[in-house]
């Protein structure tokens, strides 16, 4: 947003909360926040979403990252973005898979980090 001054130093909660709104905002599909906290070290939110196309995939993902910079003033890398069917974010403290959905069905990242139990809350439905 021009005008408003970046939060500097955001907290792992305000990057989630507005990486959830950005994807929100950008129609992602299947949003799958998985809190990493005492479980690994490479951060402390992962955050796994699908696009229908890779050319959502990719406007999802500079979106996220331009949103993050300019609102909190986060720099983020990422990686995957010219092909479009797995982008990763990652912001330190907050990582961030943006998947094309054959290519999510393929690497299902949820089962390596999710209980069970929240697993079968997050399946598709169909």
């Amino acid at each position: 947003m021009p005008g408003v001054a970046p939060v500097i130093n955001a907290t792992s909660e305000t990057q989630l909360e507005r990486i959830l709104s950005s994807l929100s905002e950008d129609k992602a599909e299947e949003i799958v926040q998985i809190d990493l906290r005492g479980k690994s070290a490479m951060g402390d939110y992962m955050v796994i979403c699908s696009g229908r196309s890779s050319r959502q995939v990719i406007a999802i993902s500079e979106k996220l990252v331009d949103r993050l910079k300019h609102e909190l003033g986060t720099a983020a890398r990422i990686e995957g973005k010219e092909t479009g069917d797995w982008v990763l974010i990652d912001t330190g403290d907050v990582i961030v898979h943006v998947f094309r959905p054959e290519v999510r069905d393929f690497y299902q990242l949820e089962k390596m980090w999710l209980p069970a139990t929240q697993q079968a809350a997050t399946a598709p439905r169909g």
